[in-house]
């Protein structure tokens, strides 16, 4: 049986560089403890500038509540601000297609969808990741869960707590951006519900708190999410469950 690299240690070195962040062809390292690393991968192409600032997973364990409330109102106010550009369509600011691994079941990452002028056209994007066990009455029930997603809206997309720059206990800036786009107007507050971490977790649902509430968008993609992943979860057995039984 081979030996695994993993398994035998070669030497006494200990390396300071580690990966904390992932998602799609990105990833996020530490290099000790003063530097950050974004790789953004090559899919999207994206602009840099020099700096140095403290991302608010770093800051997190040190905060007061009282501060972690404070970083939180101040990050809810961004999706306010961006919620006055909107868009006849779901697109890039571009006017491109947009990318998104969580609105729509994708089997690779860099999928384009759209532009998309209409939310039947958005659902037929988001049908086709269902689990193909899905029944048809499954399908019509869940369409009609879905809130209108007009008006269409920049979002940001993924206001995880490595995206979010903090200095001083207050909030400096949001990175990040290239898979930003025109999305259904509920879509930067549901997208919170993806955590990445206990601590990305626990900052979602702080931040969730101060952003306008669209939770019942939240609870329909929530069972498009598992309808799509893992139908044995109990959201998707209880809403398949349900609809076999006739409720609405």
């Amino acid at each position: 049986m081979p030996i695994s690299s993993l398994d035998y240690k070669h030497c006494s070195y200990n390396s300071y560089v580690k990966i904390i962040y992932e998602a799609g062809d990105r990833g996020v390292w530490l290099l000790g403890s003063n530097l950050i690393l974004r790789d953004r991968g090559s899919s999207f192409p994206t602009a840099e500038e020099d700096g140095h600032t403290l991302i608010l997973m770093k800051s997190w364990p040190r905060l007061s509540t009282h501060e972690k409330e404070g970083i939180a109102k101040q990050t809810a106010e961004y999706p306010l601000q961006l919620g006055k550009l909107q868009s006849d369509n779901i697109q890039s600011l571009g006017g491109g297609p947009v990318y998104s691994n969580f609105l729509f079941k994708n089997k690779d990452f860099d999928l384009p969808h759209g532009p998309l002028a209409l939310d039947d056209e958005l659902w037929a994007h988001m049908e086709r990741g269902l689990n193909e066990a899905i029944t048809e009455a499954v399908r019509i029930r869940l369409r009609h869960r879905m809130p209108p997603a007009t008006p269409y809206t920049f979002t940001h997309g993924d206001l995880t707590n490595v995206n979010i720059m903090v200095e001083n206990e207050s909030l400096i800036g949001i990175v990040d951006w290239e898979t930003s786009g025109y999305f259904p107007v509920w879509w930067e507050y549901v997208c919170t519900s993806v955590a990445d971490s206990e601590k990305d977790g626990e900052w979602k649902t702080l931040l969730r708190k101060h952003m306008p509430d669209y939770n019942n968008a939240r609870e329909f993609w929530l069972y498009y999410y598992y309808l799509c992943r893992s139908l044995e979860h109990e959201r998707a057995r209880n809403f398949s469950g349900e609809t076999t039984s006739g409720n609405p």
